[in-house]
């Protein structure tokens, strides 16, 4: 009997499948691309909720973790997904740096926001009041992590690129059954498609749409992330990611003019030189209106469980929730509360 079958395979997905098989479990996954909010992923990863100065939920904890996990995945597949570089918070007024400041002295935030004003300059970037600097950031290139992962798993037979038919689960006291093979456990890691699953879509999965940009700049010499009403990510070469839009009505991947030209405004905000669009891109966060994720298992079948909500932090979150879960179902260790799907009751 496998131990795990595990139906999705973006970066909740995959976080699950390496935790288990880091600890010696047996998977298969499922996997049918149909959702592409990982893939368009920006991948960055940051600490502070800028917009609110406040840190995340155990900051610390998840990016120690998630450091070590993309470590060895490097390791594992013989790439680089990982890329340490700063994100630069512009200020637009002594008041903004005032605010920064308050913020840095704050005993959850101290570790993470520098308390030097950065003055370089950049070109084609007007910034008379500088930046902060947010420490312990950077990106992970979630398309190539993908990519690799999903390339691993189906060399070693455990990926089925195919969609999952729930009316072909067969669920037991000890056991669940899918086109006649046994498994102990099933996670569900199907991000904002968790809508079309009978067990688990009750839970209050909102789904924000996001549209970025990824543009070719030569005159912009940027080697940082900019946060500036939008982020600007250098991939090299040029070329930069632009975003992104927050759409909560707009459940589709579809691609819009109204999303393309938002992003072409906020973006002649910020830097002054002339720029190419090389690539528009959608997808459906799956966010939550509490900002937490949905991590837990069934409250009728004890061996199905759920793995989603990552929002727009996936890349940084989902090493951790997978431990988390893991560690729930294997070890009977609690869920925070904050992150235990039973916070929400049953209609």
């Amino acid at each position: 009997m496998t131990d795990y079958l595990i139906v999705g395979a973006g970066l909740s997905g995959i976080a699950f499948a390496e935790t288990a098989l880091k600890n010696n479990k047996s998977i298969q996954v499922f996997e049918n691309f149909s959702q592409n909010s990982s893939s368009v992923a920006a991948g960055i990863y940051n600490p502070v909720i800028l917009k609110r100065f406040s840190s995340l939920f155990q900051a610390q904890e998840q990016l120690d973790l998630m450091n070590s996990f993309y470590k060895s995945i490097e390791a594992k597949l013989a790439v680089t997904v990982n890329h340490k570089i700063p994100v630069l918070r512009k200020f637009h007024s002594p008041e903004e740096q005032n605010d920064w400041f308050l913020a840095s002295d704050k005993k959850n935030l101290c570790a993470f926001l520098s308390t030097q004003i950065v003055a370089k300059k950049f070109n084609c970037i007007d910034s008379p009041y500088g930046y902060g600097e947010v420490l312990q950031t950077g990106y992970v290139d979630s398309q190539l992590l993908l990519n690799k992962y999903q390339e691993y798993l189906e060399q070693s037979g455990l990926l089925h690129r195919e969609e999952f038919d729930y009316s072909r689960l067969e669920v037991d006291a000890g056991s669940v059954s899918y086109n006649d093979k046994e498994y102990k456990h099933l996670v569900f890691a199907e991000g904002f498609g968790m809508h079309a699953n009978p067990f688990f879509n009750h839970l209050p999965l909102d789904g924000t749409k996001g549209e970025l940009l990824i543009i070719e700049a030569p005159e912009l010499n940027l080697d940082v992330i900019l946060n500036a009403g939008v982020f600007v990510l250098p991939l090299g070469n040029n070329l930069f990611k632009i975003g992104a839009t927050y759409n909560w009505d707009d459940k589709t991947d579809s691609l819009t003019a109204e999303g393309r030209q938002e992003l072409i405004d906020r973006i002649c905000e910020v830097i002054t030189c002339k720029f190419s669009i090389i690539e528009h891109q959608a997808g459906v966060r799956p966010t939550v209106k509490d900002r937490k994720p949905l991590i837990g298992t069934h409250h009728i079948h004890k061996n199905l469980h759920i793995l989603n909500g990552l929002g727009t932090r996936g890349v940084m979150l989902g090493p951790a929730m997978a431990k988390a879960l893991f560690e729930n179902i294997e070890f009977g260790l609690p869920l925070q509360k904050e992150i235990d799907i039973r916070r929400f009751k049953l209609s």
